[in-house]
């Protein structure tokens, strides 16, 4: 996998069944997660991730719902480009590659779900991507039969994921954020649906493992994933999100600030973006950010 540019995938689409009825009207991507959309979070997880083109894919009643919330990001106010595709049913999250085929061209592509939110991954992320691999996530969760699993050989060497397994296979889930050369995109194209019906992403992570061209890193105890797409998950990401925030005086999932952490802006762009902004808090926050991060360091 050559070093290229890389692009960045944010798959917002989805019944969002297990949120009913939140998500009756709208995408589950717009539900509040503590003081931002849920959206917010992956959006700054892929710019932190040094990520300046963003494509968002979602069905065509959610796509004008993100453009709106996004109308004042694209390239002249926060040095981001982002672009819309239509993924009309929920196909698979493999789906995502295909549909995205011209925009990935022939660059590496980092696709992250929109629901899943981290903390405390952002350096790893960003390493991976400059690292230049196709690379998967391994994190120890308590309930990994709700996601794909991880398989270790008695050598303890990872040799197959297995998509929410009936019988216990491990404790290490794979979390929503993938990176990937631009082969992906044929790859996908081969799949055949699963039993769900679906073009599944670990179909295409297993075909990588068994080539050998696979690398997963296993996540540390000081990293956070939460996948916030049940009632009950949410609350409990509504809930880290607030005790982080309140504690620290930060605000996790502030894409704005995120553009400016990477450089992608000066503190004048920052500072026209947030005069644009009505009276709030997130306002005063991103006033606070400018004034307190000169030049683009850690204050």
């Amino acid at each position: 996998m050559d070093t290229k540019n890389t692009k960045g995938i944010l798959l917002a689409g989805g019944a969002g069944s297990r949120l009913y009825p939140l998500s009756k009207v709208y995408s589950k991507q717009l539900v509040a997660v503590y003081d931002k959309p849920m959206i917010y979070y992956p959006m700054a997880t892929l710019i932190n991730a040094g990520i300046k083109e963003i494509l968002i894919i979602a069905d065509s009643n959610t796509i004008p719902f993100y453009q709106k919330l996004f109308e004042n990001s694209t390239e002249n106010n926060l040095g981001i480009t982002i672009q819309y595709a239509v993924q009309e049913k929920p196909n698979g999250i493999a789906e995502a590659f295909i549909i995205g085929k011209d925009f990935i061209g022939k660059d590496n592509v980092a696709l992250i779900l929109g629901d899943n939110i981290f903390y405390g991954c952002d350096e790893i992320f960003r390493k991976e991507i400059e690292r230049g691999y196709n690379t998967i996530f391994a994190l120890y969760v308590k309930d990994p039969e709700q996601y794909g699993v991880v398989q270790f050989s008695a050598q303890n060497i990872a040799n197959k994921i297995i998509e929410k397994p009936m019988n216990f296979v491990s404790n290490y889930a794979v979390p929503g954020f993938y990176i990937y050369d631009s082969s992906v995109v044929e790859v996908a194209t081969k799949l055949k649906p699963s039993n769900r019906g679906e073009l599944e992403i670990t179909d295409i992570n297993n075909h990588y493992l068994q080539q050998f061209n696979l690398d997963i890193i296993l996540l540390n105890k000081g990293v956070t994933w939460l996948d916030s797409g049940t009632p009950d998950s949410l609350l409990a990401a509504s809930n880290f999100i607030a005790s982080i925030e309140q504690r620290h005086n930060i605000k996790v999932g502030c894409y704005e600030e995120a553009a400016y952490r990477m450089k992608f802006i000066a503190r004048k762009q920052l500072l026209d973006y947030t005069n644009t902004l009505p009276n709030c808090a997130y306002k005063d926050y991103l006033l606070f950010v400018s004034n307190n991060m000169q030049d683009n360091l850690d204050f």
